[in-house]
């Protein structure tokens, strides 16, 4: 059974120190929002904004660096634009959040979702599009002195997230953080689809995760050059309705 929201406060400075001892460096709380007609209400955005900047200042008085990530999830038949205005409402609280609870953003790593359409969208957008909305939406909200953005695939196919990484660091805007990637589905499809729980699948397990992970290194530099050609596995929507983990 999952602990009440004050339980989780009261505990959370404890299980932090212990984690440092343990052995920890980074600590990561997901916020998760949804884009339909009324949402996200402004409530939601205030009331996430600051659970995100309370865990971050309670993970860095006990010398962990915060991951925080403002989920807006791609349920939902919204366009790009739409995608572009409700990330950006999202990130400036998020900030406006971190900086009045005096959090040391140096010492922190943002976790968001990229700015995409929905994926009952209509409409599809390319890589370029996604790369310039996104780097755009963070340039107008995310300091600068933040290091590094490690975006999450959000239900995307390995080869889409890999494809709109690259056009964000392809993206002739101005970027002074560091946009990288923190993929679960997106990192592992192909190499669970080459597994399917079989021991003799080891090697072409370990092959299939250490392309993506090259490709994804690669995309992270805007240096990825797709072949034109990927197989199912890569290219296989990863999207889960309400998505939770």
């Amino acid at each position: 059974m999952e602990k009440p929201p004050h339980k989780v406060w009261m505990d959370c400075p404890e299980r932090c120190a212990q984690y440092k001892k343990d052995g920890a460096d980074f600590a990561k709380w997901r916020c998760v929002l949804k884009i339909s007609e009324h949402a996200p209400s402004s409530l939601s955005i205030y009331e996430n904004a600051n659970v995100l900047a309370r865990y971050a200042s309670i993970c860095q008085q006990n010398g962990l660096v915060p991951i925080v990530e403002p989920e807006i999830l791609s349920d939902g038949s919204h366009d790009l634009q739409r995608c572009q205005y409700e990330t950006e409402k999202v990130l400036s609280a998020v900030y406006h959040a971190l900086i009045q609870h005096h959090v040391y953003l140096e010492g922190t790593l943002l976790k968001p979702n990229m700015v995409t359409g929905g994926q009952s969208c209509s409409q599809k957008f390319t890589p370029e599009q996604v790369g310039m909305a996104t780097v755009t939406a963070l340039r107008r909200t995310v300091p600068s002195a933040v290091p590094g953005i490690c975006f999450l695939s959000g239900g995307q196919s390995e080869e889409e997230a890999s494809l709109n990484l690259n056009a964000m660091n392809r993206c002739s805007l101005p970027r002074t953080w560091r946009l990288s990637f923190s993929y679960g589905r997106a990192l592992q499809a192909s190499a669970l689809s080459a597994w399917v729980g079989k021991t003799e699948n080891e090697k072409a397990t370990q092959e299939a995760f250490a392309k993506r992970a090259k490709i994804n290194g690669l995309a992270s530099l805007g240096k990825y050059e797709p072949s034109g050609s990927s197989d199912s596995a890569s290219s296989k929507s990863l999207f889960q309705p309400s998505y939770t983990y």
